[in-house]
């Protein structure tokens, strides 16, 4: 008799449905919030080089994501393809994370230092000059507009503020590393970035 009460009413079906939605995602989440593994980077992760960051921009604002995820699921037909599966303290420094499944194009967790900095560019300006098969949109615009020194400075003390470990010496020399950058460049050493802790290479 209460269950069909309960059926019968549509707004405290909403509200308890709300509220077993809420009690769950806090008992899934909140746990995570103390846990090390998800807030402490992995070893040899690092915040962001401010031109890094600055492509890192420039692959978010190019909706990069759209097409391509930044986690390797614990399959083996992805380690085979990708390389060891993603971890969360990969991706600490990440706001917004570039999680996900759904690839129009292959993960990117592991691709920092896979293709030379030639081919990412000749890949990027016209990605069927390389990949003839590729639906992937050309981005040749990006070697015409610089990085903006002041907007990286400025997201580096805000990240700082928010707890990435950022030196007094990175920011202040933030804006200098920049300087004639184009956008193209900052977006192909981002891409030489990823992975690169567990690929065994030393972060700069």
């Amino acid at each position: 008799m209460k269950h069909e009460i309960i059926e019968k009413n549509v707004g405290l079906m909403g509200v308890l449905i709300a509220l077993v939605i809420s009690v769950a995602g806090m008992a899934e989440i909140v746990p995570l919030m103390f846990q090390a593994q998800t807030t402490q980077p992995s070893k040899g992760v690092v915040p962001y080089p401010a031109v890094e960051l600055a492509g890192r921009d420039v692959y978010v604002k190019e909706g990069c994501y759209n097409c391509h995820s930044q986690m390797i699921r614990p399959f083996a037909d992805e380690s085979l393809r990708y390389g060891p599966p993603s971890l969360a303290g990969e991706s600490v420094y990440d706001r917004p994370h570039q999680w996900g499944s759904k690839r129009t194009g292959p993960d990117l967790a592991r691709v920092g230092g896979r293709y030379t900095d030639e081919w990412h560019l000749l890949h990027l300006i016209n990605p069927r000059d390389l990949v003839p098969e590729s639906n992937m949109p050309g981005f040749p615009w990006l070697q015409d507009k610089l990085v903006d020194g002041d907007l990286i400075t400025t997201k580096m003390k805000t990240l700082r503020w928010l707890g990435h470990p950022y030196s007094d010496d990175q920011i202040n020399q933030a804006a200098k590393q920049v300087s004639g950058v184009t956008e193209m460049e900052a977006l192909i050493a981002y891409l030489q970035f990823l992975g690169v802790a567990n690929n065994g290479r030393a972060q700069k």
